[in-house]
């Protein structure tokens, strides 16, 4: 199982940026899929999680600015990020959890930078 992130990069303070995490390999259904970050010299936290049923949970810090929504038919998670700020720098990570496991899978991150 492999998830590859894409849609990182450099964007100005008050744009916009959508990434999107697409997920391969043999795995026949995925509940949670989420996505994480870490800035430099910061724990990885969360930004946002959606179930298969779509129901979905934000940092508090980051409701009604970023959305999260998934294609379970691609298997793909996305992350539309809007008003970003300066501290919104970091690598972004999305992970999946396969329908009944105790497992997560990560992608490898992609890096989103605010300039101000």
């Amino acid at each position: 199982v492999q998830l590859q992130a894409s849609g990182g990069g450099l964007v100005q303070a008050g744009g916009s940026l959508r990434l999107s995490c697409a997920v391969s390999g043999t795995i026949f259904s995925i509940n949670v899929m989420g996505w994480y970050r870490q800035a430099p010299g910061k724990q990885r936290e969360l930004v946002a999680t959606i179930t298969s049923g779509s129901s979905t949970n934000y940092a508090d810090s980051l409701k009604g600015r970023f959305t999260i929504s998934r294609d379970n038919a691609k298997k793909t998670v996305y992350l539309q990020m809007n008003s970003l700020k300066p501290e919104d720098t970091a690598v972004y990570y999305c992970n999946a959890n396969p329908r009944n496991t105790n497992r997560y899978y990560w992608g490898q991150g992609t890096l989103v930078t605010v300039s101000s």
